[in-house]
């Protein structure tokens, strides 16, 4: 019996160290693996003590082993079916271990890759996805209520159907599907601030101002989905567009500026109903919108849709009600001057409301000075 035992001895102790030998030879550059193996050992083992006969004590380094290479086996796999944990403990490019902070650089990474997709990606719409990319950023974030301290572009609610079948985001599949690849590059981002900064991006792409933006959003679950009824509904008129961006937060002023908006893209049959574009070049941003409001003549579209206007000379423009209420409210209508006027007024106002609408609810845990401007790929 004692042979027997110490036969069991020497084969429990070849079992250990062939353990030891496998946790050596378990890639030794990556510190993430070993801690993880070492963690799913700690807390799957357990020490064992020997109350009975000694056949029952001698097993227990079969045990250990056993559980040493489930360890090891689960921890790899863990890690190869958990790319961003990985990519989390070493860094962008493997060279830097323990938790992975996102530089400047990574951002402007991602930044060039939306850019460089939306330069790739020219048969959409009037040849960009741009405009579409500007409107999920700008509905992801317009939904934030002060009162209640809910909404916002904190969480990318939009996900999930409650929220991204609300009639105001019918067609932004597209602007999400057309983000997921970036998402997957970069598997580090949040969907918050990926369509946050992809919006940055897409304005900036489009010859607009330059917008600071800064991360800090969290993806967030179905629970947290907003109401319909958030949005601005464009078949209405002064008083709704008060109410809409004042439960933002937004004055008269912000609310002219971020109308500017509407110098890109055009509206669709199928997911407002209205149709056309508001300004004669939707991809690119400018003032223009403020001047034809100002300069052109205006009057119903006659059609079988909702109501809308189309310019009287070339009946190829529309502006909705709400458009029109920009220059029917006095108050309203001093901004809309003083931004059909000078470009440049118009760019600062709309890059400041921007980063406002960007930021509305998010718990930020950087300050306003960190705020990063990322480089268009026009400038280079």
């Amino acid at each position: 019996m004692a042979s027997v035992a110490r036969s069991c001895t020497r084969l429990g102790s070849s079992a250990t160290a062939a353990s030891r030998s496998c946790t050596t030879r378990t890639t030794a550059s990556s510190t993430a693996r070993r801690v993880c193996i070492r963690q799913t050992f700690q807390n799957s083992s357990r020490r064992g003590y020997a109350s009975g006969p000694s056949g029952a004590s001698s097993r227990t380094p079969y045990i250990v082993g056993a559980l040493v290479l489930a360890g090891i086996g689960g921890g790899a796999y863990y890690l190869r079916n958990n790319p961003s944990l990985s990519q989390a403990k070493e860094g962008t490019s493997g060279e830097t271990r323990g938790v992975f902070t996102p530089t400047k650089d990574d951002y402007q990474k991602v930044y060039n890759l939306v850019a460089s997709r939306l330069e790739e990606k020219d048969d959409y719409d009037d040849g960009s996805y741009g405009p579409i990319i500007v409107r999920l950023a700008w509905h992801c974030s317009g939904t934030y209520d002060k009162m209640t301290n809910t909404g916002g572009s904190n969480g990318a609610t939009m996900r999930f159907a409650p929220e991204g079948d609300h009639g105001a985001n019918a067609g932004l599949k597209a602007a999400r599907d057309f983000l997921e690849p970036v998402k997957q590059q970069f598997p580090w981002i949040t969907y918050s601030d990926l369509w946050t900064l992809a919006g940055v991006c897409a304005i900036q792409e489009m010859q607009g101002p330059v917008i600071p933006w800064r991360p800090g959003r969290a993806d967030r679950d179905v629970s947290m989905c907003t109401p319909d009824g958030r949005l601005p509904d464009g078949a209405k008129e002064q008083s709704h567009l008060r109410a809409i961006f004042g439960r933002m937060g937004f004055d008269d002023r912000e609310i002219v500026a971020l109308s500017g908006a509407h110098a890109m893209g055009r509206c669709h049959t199928d997911r407002s109903g209205f149709e056309g574009p508001w300004t004669f070049s939707p991809t690119v941003v400018t003032n223009d919108y403020y001047k034809l409001l100002m300069n052109e003549k205006w009057s119903f579209r006659k059609w079988d849709g909702p109501k809308q206007y189309q310019d009287v000379a070339s009946k190829s423009l529309m502006m909705l009600p709400t458009d029109m209420a920009l220059i029917k409210d006095k108050e309203f209508k001093k901004h809309v001057e003083r931004y059909a006027e000078d470009n440049d007024v118009f760019f600062k106002d709309f890059r400041d409301v921007l980063v406002k609408l960007l930021e509305l609810g998010v718990p930020f845990q950087s300050k306003p000075e960190d705020r990063m401007e990322l480089k268009p790929t026009t400038a280079e």
